[in-house]
């Protein structure tokens, strides 16, 4: 039995009353600017109504998804419909280098040419700008633990002009191959894993490690591209904000909420109440203008690992849990502080998918997005 897809049912008036309540307990959010104005941002777009005025908000609408994703479902003409503008590209440098030179990847980078669709590439890179293999070279580049000693398991010592010299020639190599139609950048450091504890870097934070290391980088960027904007990622251990090491101009916040709860409205739990908090500071320090949230409302792959409570056995693809109004309560929360991109990871979202559960909610979230409004 397929789910029933949230934007195909009508908007009654009573429908609209509930929702102003239910959206009346969020904190500082209020109740849904879409729901407001009398829209049902998907309903509407099915239904050929009203049509909004003006530049949407949110400017960037974005996907972001593993090659094999792309190959396996008609996600351009998808994210056309949906009034997408953008598709990430996912994984390793390496991994998706190599998509890009299969006929796959050629006939992708067109598609998305052709329906006015940009490029980016969010990706997982430190192994990739900052090679393994160079440590037996020189251990000072790499990070050091807790303990004392040189490792070449995750990140780097940010404090080693080597390290940064190596990686910053990277990070620009890389972006000749992979180009960025918007002129933004991705490289993240390793995924909640350990920062350097040598003496010039345990003096400073996750997140300010990660600033400084983001900040050469965003140099060596802007040399080879004028555009250039680079994202310091917050997430896990970098969610707090810098507080020692201010950010180049070049740098946005890219704010990713992984493991929060999607049965209510972002910042609803006292933990995520807190993650707020950082988001605020950290919105103060890198301002909200080119800030983007990396949110997980369409993450197949992140609700299948969940489905199996870590045992790899057990897991199984489960139907995404969309919920209109907790989506467009997030949407006030992010919108109302002045965030104007949004992007989701939809993982594992491809004609498997469908033919287990029919078509995923992406005309509620593109279509969400770009009807949003300030009010």
């Amino acid at each position: 039995m397929r789910p029933q897809i949230p934007f195909s049912r009508p908007v009654s008036n009573a429908h609209r009353s509930s929702r102003r309540e239910f959206l009346g307990h969020v904190a500082g959010a209020g109740a849904s600017c879409l729901a407001l104005s009398g829209l049902d941002a998907t309903a509407t777009a099915l239904a050929g109504e009203k049509q909004l005025t003006g530049e949407p908000h949110f400017k960037t609408r974005g996907v972001i998804l593993l090659p094999d994703d792309i190959t396996n479902w008609p996600w351009v003409e998808k994210a056309k419909q949906a009034g997408l503008t953008t598709i990430g590209t996912h994984f390793s440098p390496d991994q998706v280098e190599a998509f890009y030179g299969t006929d796959d990847g050629a006939a992708f980078q067109e598609e998305c040419k052709t329906a006015g669709i940009a490029i980016e590439h969010e990706l997982h890179s430190m192994k990739q700008l900052l090679p393994r293999e160079l440590f037996g070279k020189n251990p000072s580049m790499f990070r050091m633990d807790e303990k004392g000693e040189r490792r070449n398991d995750w990140n780097l010592c940010v404090h080693s002009r080597a390290a940064l010299e190596v990686v910053c020639e990277n990070a620009v190599r890389y972006a000749k191959i992979l180009k960025s139609d918007t002129g933004r950048y991705f490289y993240w450091i390793d995924d909640g894993k350990p920062m350097c504890f040598c003496p010039k870097c345990k003096g400073l934070s996750s997140s300010d490690q990660s600033l400084l290391l983001n900040n050469a980088m965003a140099k060596a960027l802007r040399e080879y591209d004028p555009r250039a904007k680079l994202a310091h990622l917050s997430y896990h251990h970098t969610l707090p904000v810098p507080t020692q090491v201010k950010p180049a101009a070049n740098i946005f916040l890219e704010f990713a909420p992984i493991t929060r709860d999607y049965k209510t409205p972002f910042g609803t739990s006292p933990r995520e109440k807190e993650w707020l908090e950082h988001l605020d500071a950290n919105l103060e320090l890198f301002g909200s203008e080119n800030a983007q949230v990396l949110e997980y409302w369409l993450d197949e792959s992140m609700f299948y690992r969940a489905s199996g409570a870590g045992n790899r056995s057990k897991r199984h693809m489960v139907p995404i849990p969309w919920n209109q109004d907790v989506f467009e309560a997030d949407l006030d929360i992010y919108g109302k502080r002045g965030i104007r991109h949004a992007t989701t990871f939809a993982v594992m979202v491809h004609q498997g998918y469908v033919d287990k559960f029919g078509e995923p909610p992406l005309m509620a979230y593109g279509q969400g997005l770009k009807s949003w409004r300030p009010c």
